[in-house]
């Protein structure tokens, strides 16, 4: 072997392309690192299984058994509960899927998605919105789970009773204990890359289902398989319909982030098929599941004593054996974990790179993500409705008119011909460079799309609308976008192969 040779075979390869190659397509350093560039399509590792983990745990999360739990206790009935998710579970097979199928086929995760439609800096408004969403969430999260963690440590230590009763700045000594014990473990797995959220996903998931069936059968156990099929006082006629329809529309909003930013996670599907399938066991098949726990749950407990549970940790919470206490809150913690990973930090991880490019990478993006959530100090937020009902729930309401505008730019206006070494350039010429780099046409639809739904969302004399907001925002930016669009440019389709690297996250 040459010297030549030698030097070669020793040079770093996981770059991808060559100096050279990034001149040629004038791609800027301020748009592209290794992180935000486009997933070779040679050795994509995401099968359908890991598309199905990632709804088997998301779906399977604390916060979605509080929200069906809830339709339950507002009067509505076990089929109706069932009609109510599969309702929205349709729908969301469908966005998710035009969603997974963009990222599958353009390799680039949301921020970059987000240039086609807003422009290669417009594109940071789309990307911050649901950055900032995700980084409040995530702490608030973690809190959730820390008390988890204090449930089951108390449980099996006592003695650290006296630690759950002193308090600074809001959270108890084993709160901050708890709570910064499960922030370090979720640093260290997101700082190793997508590869090592899938295999997280991918383990939690079966551990989640196994351990929410197993929980459901117990307590049709306690009740001989015999539940209450509503309450005594369940809705009739249209105020039943209303509510099931406004429930399956909120069931599509939760999923408001994910439908936007899916393509951080279908980069790496080895082939469309793997979305469809995995979407499909994923989505109505593991909704009608957890459906049926829901109502066997809710049914159950009430036909026990009348109570009316708003999430299975009350149910846990009542198991007398010590260990078995102990197995199904640590199945919690496992399932909150994993829910944050893939819905609170891939977003704002890729949002800050995004930002800065030349200075961040994943894992630095993610860390700097971990401390904002640390010190907003999140058990406070959760604790004031002002802040979860206002400024979370108006940043969530920006999310439909964002999706709107998005969906009807690739699928409808460009019919989905997209020139992904583009997406790099700030060249004057460059095919997403707008005008300076922003698409105001895009911008032109959002605005209005967005205070209406804000208004939808937040002001109480629209109570009736709040319900049905993510999708009144979603299809009025829909329709204007469609209106105003630019049409009389030629679009070309070029993928981002010489450009891309393998997806080593």
């Amino acid at each position: 072997m040459t010297k030549t040779e030698a030097t070669q075979d020793s040079a770093p390869t996981w770059m991808g392309p060559s100096p050279e190659q990034l001149a040629a397509h004038r791609i800027s350093p301020r748009f592209y690192n290794s992180d935000l560039a486009p997933s070779k399509k040679e050795g994509r590792s995401w099968t359908a299984y890991s598309v199905f983990t990632l709804w088997a745990n998301d779906v399977h999360s604390l916060g979605n058994y509080g929200f069906a739990l809830g339709l339950f206790a507002l009067g509505l009935g076990a089929w109706q509960i069932l009609v109510a998710l599969l309702v929205g579970a349709a729908l969301l097979f469908f966005l998710l899927t035009l969603s997974g199928f963009m990222g599958h086929k353009t390799g680039v995760p949301y921020p970059v998605m987000s240039r086609i439609a807003f422009g290669v800096h417009g594109a940071q408004l789309a990307a911050s919105v649901r950055g900032i969403v995700a980084i409040a969430w995530f702490g608030i999260q973690t809190y959730l789970a820390s008390s988890v963690l204090n449930v089951l440590l108390i449980t099996l230590m006592p003695g650290l009773q006296p630690w759950a009763d002193t308090e600074f700045l809001g959270l108890s000594g084993l709160g901050w204990f708890s709570f910064t014990l499960l922030w370090i473990v979720q640093v260290i797995i997101v700082s190793y890359g997508m590869e090592m959220i899938r295999k997280y996903e991918a383990i939690a998931g079966p551990i989640i289902l196994v351990t929410f069936v197993s929980l459901a059968i117990w307590m049709l156990s306690r009740v001989d398989f015999s539940i209450s099929w509503a309450r005594e006082d369940a809705l009739s006629g249209w105020p039943m319909w209303m509510h099931i329809l406004g429930g399956g529309s909120l069931w599509v909003a939760i999923y408001g982030t994910f439908v936007l930013n899916f393509s951080d996670f279908t980069r790496a599907a080895k082939k469309k098929g793997s979305i469809v399938v995995g979407n499909f066991w994923g989505i109505p098949i593991n909704m009608l599941v957890f459906g049926l726990v829901v109502i066997s749950l809710a049914g159950a407990q009430y036909k026990i004593d009348g109570t009316v549970i708003t999430s299975p940790a009350d149910i846990v919470q009542t198991i007398g054996n010590p260990i078995l206490l102990a197995l199904a809150s640590f199945a919690l913690l496992i399932l909150t974990v994993a829910v944050n990973l893939m819905a609170n930090f891939v977003a704002p991880t890729y949002a800050l790179t995004n930002m800065f490019p030349r200075h961040l990478n994943f894992r630095s993006a993610a860390i700097i993500s971990a401390v904002i959530g640390f010190v907003i100090l999140p058990w406070n937020l959760y604790d004031s409705p002002v802040v979860i009902v206002y400024f979370l729930g108006g940043l969530g309401a920006l999310l439909g008119p964002l999706f709107g505008v998005i969906m009807v730019d690739y699928w409808v206006i460009r019919k989905t011909k997209v020139n992904v070494p583009q997406l790099y350039t700030e060249a004057n010429d460059g095919e997403y460079f707008y005008h300076r780099g922003v698409n105001w046409r895009a911008i032109g639809a959002f605005v209005p799309a967005a205070m209406i739904s804000l208004v939808f969302a937040l002001v109480p004399a629209f109570a009736g609308f709040s319900e049905f907001s993510w999708f009144s925002g979603a299809g009025i930016a829909a329709i204007i976008y469609f209106i105003i669009a630019r049409r009389n440019f030629t679009f070309r389709e070029v993928d981002g192969e010489e450009i891309a690297v393998p997806t080593t996250h």
